[in-house]
């Protein structure tokens, strides 16, 4: 079998989101089922600008074909006052403000369209649903098309636009309950063929002795939050209530940002911000890590919070947030926060009940083993695949 994705950007040096989740899939596909994969995206690495920064052409990254291509422009400067008029109220968005949203959203690049719709894979799979690629590409291909959407409660998925893109897919990969729930309820696509699959860890060695000493992190117990710094991924909110629960709570504890810097938070001896790091050093501080924070409230998966139940690092997470929200209660390896109160309850007992600590620890190693290893993933979503190509 041979299967394309179409992403916005595609590369090793992209951390997290759902290009990731696209590469981790590829990458699966080929070296553990055989499959031939090929991958046809921009130039593009950062999904805030979609600024080329590579070169055009194919190359194989471990045996994936990609294919990079051009685009005409990344975001454009008129883009954020459009966005922000549409988004506060986007059920009553008109045709043509629409139309220019997907175009100045970007990455817009014709020639992108052009190889999709040539491609002779037998499955054409768009990751995620929002951007040019997929609203523009999944129609052209719209027979031999999936859609792993990645999708999650955000003003944009109640766009008119999309209703057309996902009444056209012929077929849907979730990677939790609550975003197939949320995509069926809103599309009313319940009788589309779907699949629930997740998405596997990729564990890799890292001592927890040897981030401390890297990042001076002492003896001292700590928090660890993975992802870019960006108050619209809930950093900002995350460290104001840590301040403050220092403020309350003398003591050791520190709190760990590692990542892209959007938005920094304000200096204190108590916040460590490493920046972009490496895989041995991230893996290294999970596993030292008291408990491993998600603040944000829009997340479709969270490939962090399944790598810290990984490492035997506890979770704490953002209650509003459908998806890690939901790993925690479906495993019994975390509790959430709504508000400054909850926080300051769920680190303290964190913190001070070891009993408990050590019961969540156990709950997402067993998680993890039933639910996102690759074997388990692929065996789904090779069923699902070979089925949609035998419609």
């Amino acid at each position: 079998m041979k299967i394309a994705y179409v992403v916005p950007r595609y590369g090793t040096e992209i951390r997290g989101g759902a290009e990731t989740g696209a590469r981790m899939f590829a990458e699966h596909l080929v070296a553990d089922r055989g499959y031939e994969v090929e991958v046809v995206t921009t130039c593009a690495l950062d999904a805030l600008t979609w600024q080329d920064e590579l070169a055009e052409g194919t190359e194989s990254i471990n045996g994936v074909s990609v294919r990079r291509i051009a685009s005409e422009a990344g975001r454009s400067v008129g883009f954020h006052p459009l966005s922000g008029q549409l988004l506060a109220d986007p059920e009553h968005a008109g045709v043509d403000d629409m139309e220019r949203w997907v175009d100045l959203q970007g990455p817009r690049s014709p020639a992108l369209l052009k190889a999709v719709e040539a491609s002779d894979a037998d499955v054409i799979a768009f990751y995620p649903y929002l951007y040019y690629p997929t609203i523009r590409g999944l129609p052209l291909v719209w027979e031999r098309a999936i859609m792993h959407p990645a999708a999650h409660e955000e003003p944009a998925l109640h766009l008119p636009v999309f209703d057309e893109l996902f009444a056209q897919c012929r077929g849907l990969v979730f990677q939790t309950r609550s975003e197939r729930r949320l995509v069926t309820e809103r599309f009313n696509v319940a009788t589309t063929p779907q699949v629930l699959v997740g998405l596997g860890v990729e564990e890799v060695a890292g001592s927890a002795d040897a981030a401390r000493a890297t990042f001076g992190l002492g003896e001292a117990p700590y928090l660890l939050c993975i992802g870019r710094v960006d108050d619209k991924k809930g950093t900002g909110i995350l460290w104001r209530f840590f301040q403050t629960y220092k403020e309350r709570h003398p003591g050791p504890l520190r709190l760990v940002f590692v990542g892209q810097v959007v938005n920094p938070p304000d200096e204190a001896d108590d916040v460590v911000v490493t920046g972009m790091i490496g895989d041995g050093d991230k893996w290294g501080l999970l596993r030292g890590a008291l408990a491993v924070v998600s603040p944000s409230p829009f997340e479709a998966f969270s490939i962090t919070v399944v790598e810290a139940m990984t490492a035997g690092a506890p979770v704490i997470v953002n209650a509003v947030c459908g998806a890690t929200r939901e790993h925690c209660e479906l495993s019994g390896a975390g509790m959430w926060f709504d508000g400054f109160a909850e926080f300051e309850a769920v680190v303290e007992r964190m913190a001070g009940d070891a009993v408990l600590h050590l019961t969540m620890r156990h709950n997402g190693l067993r998680y993890v083993e039933a639910n996102y290893r690759w074997p388990v993933i692929l065996e789904r979503y090779c069923a699902f695949l070979e089925e949609f190509t035998g419609r």
